[in-house]
């Protein structure tokens, strides 16, 4: 698994940024953020260095992150390849709870799926999918 930022924010002008600077200031480089919206907040997911650091600064600001075990699988970036992760993910009874993709350059995507139970990363990987280890996509908390 590799550890998602996951930030809970206020629908209040201002919050998204405020959060980005505290992260900024603290040296901490985002490769994606993703936003899911609801009435009264939104819920920001985020892939960056030092992920536990980055929870740590923004708890310190006042906001509420958490870390979020989630699977990150290269992909070729070309049609059908998150097609064929989630039939297979199908096929294996595998719930997914959410999931989202970006380009990662040099012609590859990274497949993001938060999926429930134990054993989807094993399963995967025992399929041939190229599941990331947390090095692969973020600079890991140093111990």
């Amino acid at each position: 698994m590799i550890s998602q930022l996951t930030v809970f924010l206020a629908n209040e002008k201002g919050r998204l940024a405020a959060a980005s600077r505290v992260l900024s200031d603290a040296g901490i480089n985002m490769q994606a953020l993703f936003i899911a919206d609801t009435a009264d907040f939104g819920i920001v997911r985020i892939f960056c260095d030092t992920p536990a650091l980055a929870a740590a600064k923004l708890a310190e600001a006042g906001f509420r992150a958490t870390i979020t075990p989630v699977i990150a699988v290269s992909v070729a970036d070309e049609p059908g390849t998150l097609a064929r992760l989630l039939e297979f993910c199908h096929q294996s009874s595998m719930n997914i709870e959410y999931g989202y993709c970006f380009a990662a350059g040099d012609g590859r995507a990274i497949d993001v799926l938060k999926i429930e139970g134990e054993g989807a990363e094993e399963t995967l990987a025992a399929a041939g999918f190229k599941v990331l280890a947390p090095e692969e996509v973020y600079v890991v908390d140093p111990s």
